[in-house]
């Protein structure tokens, strides 16, 4: 029986095609756990000539249920800041490095709980992540919160340390260069609603200055 080490997407990831025959082939995703409790896998969403890559962490419920990524209210969050940033919505690719809800119930038939993902899991599912990427070919990726961070940087990336600069890193072999900065869910918990929503916008703008 595999193991969660053993546990990658890769098999299911398709050599050639485009956008849309990745997604076909995420939808029958089996390369971790979480698509056993899932509704269905949440892919990316925009134009393969997007400038921009936004990348979160994980579907969240709404999401799940609908499909599609960056639906729910952090998502709503997300597309004001990024337009008062002086990026339009319209033009990024989103996606999440995990692309199934991972979830937990306080009681059975409960509302479904967020549960952030494990190293493990963004890992396994690193192989969509990288196709992504090698499909749109984004000028500037922005990182949502630390566990896209990780994903894509490293287990020491933080978010605190480097959000709101412009970092020049490889990424599954290509230089990439970023934007980090926290992501929309973290401005709905927080206390200063306001004020973590002006980094956050604050962020976006050096993410559209360096875009030109």
């Amino acid at each position: 029986m595999a193991t969660e080490d053993d546990c990658t997407a890769q098999p299911f990831v398709p050599d050639r095609g485009g956008l849309p025959a990745l997604r076909r082939a995420a939808a029958e995703c089996r390369g971790c756990p979480l698509h056993r409790d899932a509704t269905q896998t949440v892919f990316g969403a925009g134009k393969a000539s997007a400038r921009v890559m936004l990348v979160g962490e994980q579907p969240g419920d709404q999401e799940d249920r609908q499909g599609k990524p960056f639906v729910g209210p952090a998502g709503h969050l997300l597309d004001r800041a990024l337009a008062e940033a002086g990026l339009d919505p319209a033009d990024a690719y989103v996606t999440n490095a995990v692309k199934h809800f991972k979830f937990t119930r306080a009681e059975p038939g409960k509302r479904r709980i967020h549960k952030a993902p494990t190293l493990r899991e963004a890992a396994a599912c690193g192989p969509w992540l990288a196709a992504e990427l090698d499909r749109v070919e984004p000028e500037l990726i922005v990182v949502l919160g630390a566990t896209a961070g990780k994903a894509l940087l490293g287990s020491s990336f933080r978010v605190t340390r480097v959000r709101g600069t412009v970092l020049e890193e490889e990424i599954h072999g290509h230089p990439r260069s970023l934007v980090p900065t926290v992501h929309p869910s973290a401005v709905l918990r927080a206390d200063d609603r306001e004020g973590a929503y002006r980094g956050l916008v604050s962020d976006l703008e050096v993410a559209a200055r360096a875009l030109g």
